[in-house]
């Protein structure tokens, strides 16, 4: 592919043009990644936040204020992203991920829940224990270093740092959108195609991360169908 997707999602931006690639990735990315964890709000729903700035859902049911308040932070988070390519992945870019996506909801208010810092309680993930609260940093240090310390970043090396992000499970809660949202990232910075996993496909996504130790294509083929479906999106706008 000839065109610069991180590049382009910059220029957007700042350009605040609506209707293009930018605007069609901060909906759906955030549609897809919160309703994979639970959200209520429809696609056309979370569309109108991000253009409105404001909710006025008439006629529609009532939904929770969390899962407004993350819709808003995720659009912020996504622009974070956007704005730290540049920089090398960090546990402080990780953290920062975490601390702008819960921030302001009812977990923030819970005294053992630790907004923008890894989890303080231990947690399962997939029916299965992570990684201890006590050991999360020294986990994720090593889970860098390994993915910063190789020749060449590609889809595979990315799709697998995701993997094991996830098997660590560094956070009380928002792991799954955290963990997504590095994912795009790196694709951006690595000129990797991105992709976005659709909530209709949630199903295959968990299954590729539960089997993905023993059969890594599964993960690898569901995140390849989602990388085609934005490459279409690619070519649609920017006529390439």
């Amino acid at each position: 592919m000839t065109y610069n997707i991180a590049k382009r999602l910059i220029e957007e931006k700042q350009s605040m043009f609506h209707g293009r690639l930018y605007h069609k990735t901060q909906v759906n990315l955030t549609y897809n990644s919160n309703r994979i964890e639970g959200s209520r709000l429809s696609e056309e729903q979370t569309r109108y936040i991000f253009e409105n700035h404001s909710i006025g859902f008439k006629d529609e049911e009532a939904v929770p204020i969390d899962d407004i308040i993350e819709t808003t932070n995720h659009f912020v988070a996504f622009d974070y992203l956007l704005d730290t390519l540049n920089e090398s992945l960090s546990a402080q870019i990780i953290k920062e991920f975490h601390r702008i996506l819960k921030s302001g909801t009812s977990d923030a208010l819970k005294p053992w829940f630790a907004v923008g810092n890894w989890k303080k309680l231990a947690n399962e993930v997939g029916g299965k224990p992570s990684t201890k609260p006590e050991n999360v940093e020294s986990e994720i240090e090593n889970l860098n270093q390994w993915y910063l310390n190789r020749e060449s970043i590609s889809f595979e090396t990315i799709v697998e740092y995701h993997y094991r992000f996830e098997e660590i499970h560094p956070f009380q809660d928002g792991n799954g959108r955290v963990g997504r949202l590095i994912q795009f990232r790196e694709c951006l910075k690595n000129n990797v195609v991105p992709f976005i996993i659709d909530n209709d496909y949630k199903q295959f996504y968990y299954r590729g991360l539960k089997e993905f130790e023993r059969v890594p294509e599964s993960l690898l083929d569901t995140s390849r169908s989602a990388q085609d479906t934005y490459s279409q999106w690619v070519k649609y706008f920017l006529n390439e």
